[in-house]
């Protein structure tokens, strides 16, 4: 029962989903090049706000524990699980004191309204997963830049999203690269519950009744681990607040 009545919400969700994007777009682009990155990173964070709210279509909220751990005036690198696209609009939003850039998948850069336009132009790196050398680069230049700019970067060891909540094996290169370019930072681990469950069904219909999650685990300062240590850690501490 609870799938049949996901049909025509889910299109409403859709529909709201798509209207914001396309509205945003063209916000993005003026606050980008006329008024520059303070007010284009603004547009983005209110981008992201309204588009979590339309999982109020799918009776869902979404919400973040223990934000007050996060240092602030250091460089980041927030190191989360992946179950959805609804994870990079909670960062976004969640975290945007920190102004968090993505380590994401080449493919979301392209014909995405809203979405592509800030991956490509928002200060993010797209990494094409068949071309391991081009990511090399594209890291340090992200490292790089957090560690001068005191921003943050969110990446995905887990390389793709878990349709089931389970996590996958966390690949270590990614961060290894983003702590030696950025040697100021604290690696904050961050758990990501119950977003998958919006796609229990594949992309249509969405699931109801799903409250996503971000849980903030103690940060740890990149310049006091062995990264193997810090690693370890990271992934521990990622993978023991999952809640299936």
């Amino acid at each position: 029962m609870k799938k049949i009545i996901s049909y025509p919400l889910s299109l409403l969700a859709y529909f709201s989903f798509l209207l914001v994007i396309c509205v945003f777009h063209p916000i993005q682009w003026v606050c980008l090049n006329w008024f520059g990155y303070d007010a284009h990173k603004k547009s983005v964070d209110y981008l992201s706000f309204f588009l979590l709210k339309t999982l109020i279509f799918t009776f869902s909220t979404s919400k973040v524990e223990n934000r007050e751990l996060i240092p602030e005036g250091y460089p980041l690198i927030f190191v989360s699980n992946h179950q959805s696209l609804l994870d990079i609009m909670g960062y976004v939003w969640f975290f945007r004191k920190f102004h968090p850039k993505f380590v994401s998948k080449i493919e979301l850069g392209r014909r995405i309204p809203s979405v592509s336009y800030n991956l490509n132009h928002g200060g993010s790196v797209l990494i094409d997963r068949k071309n391991p050398r081009q990511a090399l680069p594209a890291l340090k230049k992200l490292g790089q830049y957090i560690e001068k700019n005191g921003r943050s970067a969110v990446i995905f060891p887990e390389g793709t999203r878990s349709k089931n909540g389970k996590p996958k094996k966390f690949a270590p290169n990614g961060v290894k690269i983003l702590c030696k370019y950025a040697p100021d930072a604290y690696v904050v681990p961050v758990t990501i519950n119950n977003s998958w469950k919006m796609f229990r069904y594949g992309l249509f219909p969405l699931g109801l009744g799903n409250h996503p999650t971000f849980t903030v685990h103690p940060p740890m300062k990149v310049s006091e681990y062995d990264f193997e240590e810090l690693f370890e850690k990271t992934e521990q501490a990622v993978i023991s607040g999952i809640r299936l």
